[in-house]
């Protein structure tokens, strides 16, 4: 069965530097939860493009697993697309989305949308895990959200928009 979990998030930035942020495969690590012990085992420095494939190294439910993606769609400052080639998920598919946004309150910024299709492995015994699996990719986003923020803001300085 395939889930999709979406995600979107105001910054007050131009959609060019949001992206830049995400080009940088370094940031990845700073955007994920200490607690996941996420490395990048591909030799750097390297380009983000179509076709760049990248090795991590991350622990998923306390168990060590290595990930591998691809990046299948670079269109920058606009999408990028990375599929899970090796890992935990049966199928990873995560579409980022940049887009000119004016908020109300906030002004002009970016707005940036997070779509993930995925799969679990285990047939039923998968189905039955999902809502631990899902809580647990929950919490990967807010930590990601609050981090973006604080590094490209400090902590406290702005109230991202988030969902």
């Amino acid at each position: 069965m395939e889930y999709v979990l979406e995600k979107s998030m105001f910054l007050p930035l131009p959609r060019e530097q949001v992206f830049g942020f995400f080009a940088e495969a370094a940031n990845l690590a700073r955007i994920t939860p200490p607690g996941m012990g996420f490395q990048i085992k591909t030799p750097g420095p390297f380009e983000m493009r179509e076709g760049t494939r990248i090795e991590y190294r991350i622990r998923v439910f306390g168990l060590p697993l290595t990930w591998r993606s691809l990046i299948s769609r670079w269109d920058p400052p606009h999408v990028f697309v990375d599929e899970q080639l090796q890992g935990p998920y049966r199928q990873w598919i995560h579409t980022h989305r940049f887009q000119d946004h004016v908020d109300p309150q906030r002004g002009a910024g970016t707005l940036i949308e997070d779509q993930v299709k995925y799969r679990i492995p285990g047939g039923p015994l998968g189905r039955l895990m999902h809502p631990l699996v899902r809580r647990e990719l929950e919490k990967i986003f807010r930590f990601r959200q609050r981090a973006i923020e604080e590094i490209l803001f400090g902590a406290g300085r702005v109230s991202a928009g988030r969902s």
